[in-house]
């Protein structure tokens, strides 16, 4: 109401008379949520027809209208009179509509509907080309992610096989009957979970004095030193633009610069004579002139002569970089941390929040190549810190939830995973265990009940079916694990006085394993500088980050959790492909 109010007022004030008058569009939400209180109020609403049916022999139809505000949808009643019902009940057609709300007959379904007075705007379908079904078909997510375009429409998502029940022959036709197990997921409730948990992630940091900064999605360091970045570069436009236009245009020979030269070298003895000679201002002008383009002919061509097809390499085979855009090798980054460090040690408490690119060929349901994660990074803080900070922040995620997301968790409870709210109360409510890395190994390798398929022992990296056993079966609570062996963590990890371990920590949680990975970071130059090389990279990238070490170094902790990993612990869902919107992994970018 308060937005109508507003948006009306700044009407009024306009002076754009030439321009058509701004939408006061109601959202569905609201209209539901007033119900009756709102009855005989007109009103406009617009969205998207999740199923439309004609009813009364064609005089009018019932809309099912969503505007993606909510999981519900609106009834819409539209009289044959009003509008031709055929370009409005296509599932998939966009309406804006003016009506007045209404209360539906006694023992509907629905608390309030609308009786449609004007249809002001259409966006038609044509039904026999629309790539989504139609009606309440529940459809799987693998055949979802063919149209990520128009994922966000469906009413429903998400299908496993259960069996084909049974076989029955009519009118000598076959019909071959499926019945599903059907998990429904509103793609539209995981849009607006994410939103609730993005926009929580950066009110949790407001509220502690964090800073947000954007760190660069370009970068020339690898974070994690396991070289699994994709690479940005134009030499391959380069190459590509290079060939045709040698192609076209065949590079100079030897013989072409010469005659070139000789040309420049006549066009400068020329000059020498007129000056010689005291020529006339006119006529030794015009001589330089033509000596200046006989030079710039003579570099033009020198130019050309260089180019090669493919991409430039040096002398040692090698792709020369430094022709490159950045004049170096440039990557996407697999993390914003060593950035937005540079910001911790001079301004304290930050944070950044973003896009972060992996190279990893894995087709698992845990891995995408592009994914969000929420880095802070504080300085003067241990990993004892470090891990107060993680506890809070993952709490305050899962209560903004409950608080603020009710209805879209209601609905994963009743159509997807029925313990999702209770793994929200849950870790909201019910401090971390913390144990040592090799006190958890120790629980693990005395586990009888379940044989894992990766053995345990001191040394590995815990894999999800250790990390869920400890927090699902052992403790029945979220757990953090810390100090872990060096040999499996980054180079930027503290080493501890026992020269085996890093203060590290991982956060655990039930459905999920691990949701975030931090560590107290190294702060001693020389400690860090042996690292760096130990791990077998090249110091020179990273002597920027070195230099946070030289001048001012400063004890400080951070931290990354997964969003995707953070939505698919709140949901319930199985795959990450299904808790981001474009999802991009091997052999898949669309859009």
């Amino acid at each position: 109401m308060a937005t109508e109010a507003a948006t009306a007022e700044m009407a009024a004030a306009s002076l754009c008379d030439d321009l058509e008058p701004a939408t006061t569009r109601t959202r569905i939400r609201d209209v539901l949520a007033t119900g009756a209180a709102r009855a005989g109020e007109s009103v406009v609403v617009g969205g998207w027809v999740r199923t439309g049916r004609e009813q009364g022999k064609g005089s009018f139809a019932f809309l099912e209208l969503s505007d993606g505000s909510c999981a519900a949808a609106l009834q819409v009643i539209v009289d044959a009179a009003v509008h031709p019902l055929a370009r409005l009940t296509a599932t998939g057609t966009s309406v804006l509509v003016e009506g007045v709300i209404k209360e539906p007959p006694q023992g509907t379904k629905q608390n309030v509907e609308l009786k449609v007075s004007r249809v002001l705007e259409v966006g038609e379908v044509d039904a026999a080309a629309y790539p989504l079904p139609k009606g309440k078909v529940k459809i799987p997510l693998e055949t979802l992610r063919d149209v990520v375009h128009l994922r966000s429409r469906t009413n429903t998502v998400g299908a496993e096989l259960l069996a084909p029940l049974f076989m029955a022959f009519i009118s000598c036709c076959a019909v071959l009957i499926y019945y599903y197990l059907i998990l429904a997921l509103r793609i539209g409730a995981v849009a607006r979970i994410r939103h609730q948990l993005a926009f929580a992630t950066h009110n949790f940091f407001h509220e502690n004095g964090f800073l947000y900064v954007h760190t660069p999605i370009i970068t020339t360091s690898d974070c994690e030193g396991a070289g699994e970045m994709f690479q940005v570069t134009t030499l391959l436009s380069q190459a590509e633009k290079t060939e045709k236009e040698l192609k076209e245009n065949p590079a100079p020979s030897e013989s072409d610069v010469m005659a070139a030269k000789v040309l420049a070298q006549e066009k400068g003895d020329a000059v020498a004579q007129l000056k010689a000679t005291k020529a006339g201002k006119q006529d030794i002008d015009a001589a330089v002139a033509e000596l200046k383009r006989a030079k710039d002919n003579v570099s033009r061509l020198e130019e050309r002569s260089k180019l090669k097809p493919g991409i430039p390499l040096r002398v040692d085979g090698t792709v020369a970089f430094e022709n490159d855009f950045f004049k170096r090798q440039a990557f996407l980054t697999v993390s914003g941390q060593l950035q937005v460090e540079t910001y911790a040690c001079a301004l304290s408490s930050v944070y950044t929040f973003g896009p972060t690119f992996r190279a990893e060929n894995s087709h698992t349901s845990r891995h995408l190549a592009e994914f969000w994660m929420v880095e802070p990074e504080i300085a003067f803080a241990n990993l004892q810190d470090d891990m107060n900070c993680a506890e809070k922040y993952v709490q305050y995620l899962c209560k903004w939830l409950l608080d603020h997301c009710r209805e879209d968790m209601e609905f994963m409870v009743k159509n997807y995973d029925k313990s999702a709210i209770e793994r929200l109360e849950l870790v909201s409510s019910t401090p971390f265990v913390r144990i040592s890395y090799t006190k958890a190994v120790e629980l693990l390798m005395n586990v009888t009940a379940k044989k894992f398929e990766n053995p345990v022992e001191w040394g590995i990296d815990l894999a999800s079916e250790h990390e869920r056993y400890l927090t699902e079966e052992i403790f029945k609570k979220p757990v953090i694990v810390y100090n872990y062996p060096k040999g499996i963590k980054a180079f930027y990890m503290r080493l501890n006085d026992d020269q085996k371990t890093v203060a590290a920590m991982d956060v655990l949680v039930p459905k999920v394993g691990e949701l975030i990975g931090g560590s107290q970071r190294e702060e001693r130059f020389d400690v860090l500088k042996q690292r760096i090389l130990d791990a077998g990279l090249p110091l020179e990238p990273y002597e920027w980050y070195l230099d946070l070490r030289r001048f001012g170094s400063v004890k400080h902790s951070g931290f990354g959790l997964g969003f995707e990993r953070m939505i698919l612990f709140a949901t319930g869902m199985e795959n990450i492909r299904d808790v981001i919107p474009f999802p991009r992994y091997p052999g898949r970018a669309d859009l």
